[in-house]
């Protein structure tokens, strides 16, 4: 059965999120179509996995029979961040825009999973996986937008996960989620609900897409 990688990492809970809103739609696509599926869940508002720490970076080029304690136990923790990504059919990721990048906690998911000559490098342990990145952002940083060269989300998540790691990265993305709340943006209320619904279409299409892939 095939096992989705999910991860969340916007500090608002629930439908409050316009990421997890999406990233939502597309778990529940998916599981309809795979409803004895594996879903690995992380949220990492909820529950943050450690920054990277001198102990946990050293030990990725230390021979295992040398590590001290300290550097076995955080490359024990760092292993297990690395499996799940690598047992995964296919990944979900919600990353809202925070001060034009991703939130703390995602970078500190990501310098975990990174490790030369595993899930980076010549041959990358899970090379070719499907990674669906739901971007939300509260204004908009399309191409030709003022704000365009103050995107560092796709750009940043392209150059390290599908660049980096070999995976095969596509992006949903939810803009001018701050309309509803900013007066100043009221005018840009419908853009954005039509932007909130394409999200959410697309959410659920690209999963069941995935889906109907690895059930081939």
């Amino acid at each position: 059965m095939a096992t989705l990688l999910h991860i969340d990492s916007s500090l608002l809970p629930g439908g409050a999120s316009s990421s997890r809103t999406v990233t939502g739609a597309f778990r529940t696509a998916w599981l309809a179509q795979h409803p004895a599926g594996t879903v690995i869940y992380r949220d990492l508002a909820a529950d943050p996995v450690p920054h990277l720490t001198a102990a946990a970076h050293t030990a990725g080029f230390t021979d295992p029979a040398t590590r001290t304690p300290e550097q076995a136990d955080a490359f024990a923790a760092r292993l297990k961040l690395i499996e799940e990504l690598e047992q995964a059919d296919a990944v979900l990721i919600g990353a809202p825009m925070y001060n034009y990048t991703i939130p703390s906690t995602l970078k500190a998911w990501l310098d975990n999973v990174v490790l030369f000559n595993r899930t980076m490098g010549e041959n990358p342990s899970a090379k070719g996986t499907p990674v669906t990145v739901v971007a939300s952002r509260g204004g908009s940083y399309a191409p030709g937008t003022p704000r365009e060269p103050f995107e560092y989300v796709q750009n940043y998540l392209t150059a390290l996960l599908s660049n980096g790691l070999g995976l095969d990265v596509d992006f949903i993305v939810p803009e001018l989620t701050l309309a509803p709340q900013n007066p100043a943006m009221a005018e840009l209320v419908p853009l954005y609900e039509a932007s909130r619904d394409r999200a959410l279409q697309d959410a659920a299409g690209k999963a069941k897409e995935l889906a109907d892939r690895l059930a081939a």
